[in-house]
């Protein structure tokens, strides 16, 4: 990307540049662990070994090591404080093609189809509920989800889809105690996941139909206002959307793929299969995993893997000719395990990748969201272990803990950097690698001339340049650019 980046910049301004929020999330993705772009100084107070780490990019686009860091905080948070010991039922939605390019623009838009499929998932938790534990009114049933928002599939094809962890069952008020216990429901049948598909596609063409669009099966062009104020990033998302590249031979083509062997590939539960599986106009909709809740490993790596970034890069390989392989974790139906793009192909599939500033990728609704009057009452404790969440006391120091308005002790819900990089790097920055003594930092280089100062102190030599280019950049041919 060193080398590619600067021209395909220029490349992009002449078919009317790209939005500030893509180039900043490139550019400080070049400065991600580069010593030279920031750095902290650690010196551990034991034996006095000193380290120099780089600061990160903290961007939420692409970058792996960034994202997988963001991965493991929102699978700990979800696991910790959120999601109580029951029953989690992963559901999955996908929209219909024609909609990934204004889905992938339009957030307040995708923010109403999210709370459109939540809702009538709540609605069929509760109807069924109602006459399965015989309640008064579906009032009395109090249901909780979490929605993930990913915005590409495993070839990076803009391809807008939710992942939505939901209490398998529902709060009622016990009648004898006043409190919330949790009651477990059947496997939805096909015909209650039908259901929700259908109502769900409805409510979306009639929110389509406000804006002078349909449901029904269209091409993947972006949205005209989009061509209009973002005609460099209407030409990525087209592109990307539609799965064709933009240089080289295979320009307006289909990417290549990379099928190996000819065994056949797991059959997957389709709609009509008796599965918790069903389809209505281009919604599908995918109940079939289950997971009870007091297994909290498994439900962390569900967690995990519903806020996964959008490419690893273990599963980048560049070739000998310059183009990049990019490999599936699971094949396709047609047993394709990887596909071939041109380094311009994934410059423009990353920039759709990248969501538009101010839209949350993860939403909280019923009983788990922040502003519900229960969710005290069902979310489980904050760990016992108050020092997993703060740095290693010094010799002498102590560690105070504040009081919260109830009187209990008052955690942090989120991870620390340190605990992070220990957590998915197993990079340990809290304690020395030597005498095992604990670390603190000295000094923290925040500018580029504070870095080069202070790896000239410690006697580092600077980063060497980006090796040139060794095949020729082709002329970008970006569908729908003016």
């Amino acid at each position: 990307m060193a080398e590619r980046w600067p021209a395909f910049r220029e490349r992009m301004e002449q078919q009317g540049g790209l939005p500030k929020f893509v180039v900043r999330e490139f550019e400080e993705y070049l400065t991600c662990g580069i010593l030279e772009a920031g750095c902290l100084h650690l010196v551990c107070r034991s034996c006095g070994y000193s380290e120099v780490v780089a600061f990160s990019c903290k961007k939420r686009g692409f970058c792996p090591g960034c994202l997988g860091r963001r991965m493991a905080d929102a699978g700990v948070h979800l696991e910790q404080f959120v999601l109580p010991p029951v029953p989690v039922r992963h559901w999955i939605c996908s929209l219909p093609w024609g909609l990934r390019a204004l889905l992938g623009y339009d957030r307040e838009l995708c923010a109403k189809v999210v709370s459109t499929f939540v809702g009538e998932l709540s609605r069929s938790l509760k109807r069924r509920a109602k006459r399965d534990l015989g309640l008064r009114s579906v009032e009395d049933a109090y249901t909780g989800a979490v929605c993930a928002v990913q915005r590409t599939d495993s070839a990076l094809r803009l391809n807008v889809h939710l992942h939505v962890l939901a209490l398998d069952g529902v709060y009622v008020r016990d009648a004898e105690s006043e409190k919330l216990v949790f009651e477990a429901l059947d496997t939805p049948s096909q015909e209650e996941v039908l259901n929700v598909a259908r109502r769900t596609a409805e409510r979306i063409d009639r929110l389509l139909r406000q804006s002078g669009r349909s449901l029904e099966p269209q091409g993947d062009e972006p949205p005209p206002e989009l061509l209009l104020d973002e005609p460099g990033l209407a030409a990525c998302y087209a592109a990307a959307a539609q799965g064709v590249g933009v240089s080289g031979e295979r320009a307006g083509l289909p990417q290549l793929r990379v099928v190996f062997g000819t065994q056949p590939v797991a059959e997957r539960a389709e709609p009509g299969s008796g599965e918790p599986v069903a389809e209505h106009r281009g919604v599908n909709v995918h109940a079939k995993q289950c997971v009870d809740g007091r297994d909290r490993r498994q439900l962390e790596r569900l967690c995990r893997y519903i806020t996964r970034p959008p490419v690893a890069q273990d599963r980048l390989e560049r070739l000998a000719d310059g183009r990049i392989e990019i490999a599936f974790k699971r094949p396709w139906k047609d047993a394709t395990r990887a596909i071939v793009l041109e380094p311009d192909d994934l410059m423009v599939r990353l920039c759709a990748a990248v969501p538009p500033p101010r839209f949350h990728l993860v939403r909280y609704f019923g009983i788990l969201s922040s502003h519900s009057r229960l969710r005290r009452e069902v979310v489980p404790n904050p760990p016992a272990d108050p020092t997993a969440h703060a740095p290693p006391p010094a010799p002498g120091d102590q560690l105070e803990l504040e009081l919260d308005e109830h009187g209990d002790t008052e955690l942090p819900t989120r991870k620390r950097w340190a605990w992070l990089l220990r957590h998915v790097f197993q990079a340990d920055l809290d304690t020395c690698v030597r005498c095992g003594g604990p670390m603190r930092w000295v000094e923290a280089a925040r500018t580029p001339e504070a870095a080069r100062h202070l790896l000239a102190r410690l006697g580092l030599g600077p980063r060497p340049p980006p090796a040139r280019p060794f095949v020729p950049l082709g002329q970008l041919e970006l569908p729908f650019a003016r």
